[in-house]
């Protein structure tokens, strides 16, 4: 099985910035993508970055030019480093992976991280 850790959320002044990172459990653990989504009260989910074990990344169009996403060199971590925050960037964060569960690949989620955005 595998399971995701989550950190780095919290309230961010507007044009602030701010590092999440999620950690993916065991340490050995096959991993094809990992990312992030988020989610508004009353809004869908929606994709906000993503980055393949091959290191190409995809960003949703409202963050482009604002996030990085970056694995490190064991790539079970995703680090999203988000600058320039709107209030607009306020939502649940989750931490997506798809990866081998030691049955078969599957999308695994984290418990969500709160990002708020204000002055």
């Amino acid at each position: 099985q595998g399971q995701l850790v989550e950190s780095g959320g919290g309230l961010v002044q507007i044009g602030g910035s701010l590092r999440l990172s999620c950690t993916a459990s065991p340490d050995s653990i096959r991993i094809n993508y990992m990312g992030w989504y988020r989610q508004a009260p009353g809004k869908l989910r929606e994709l906000v970055a993503l980055i393949n074990n091959g290191g190409r990344t995809n960003y949703t169009d409202s963050v482009k030019g604002r996030a990085t996403i970056s694995r490190d060199s064991a790539k079970n971590t995703v680090v999203l480093q988000m600058n320039s925050l709107k209030p607009e960037d306020t939502g649940t964060y989750y931490c997506i992976a798809f990866l081998w569960n030691g049955l078969r690949w599957g999308e695994y989620w984290g418990q969500g991280t709160q990002v708020t955005v204000s002055s």
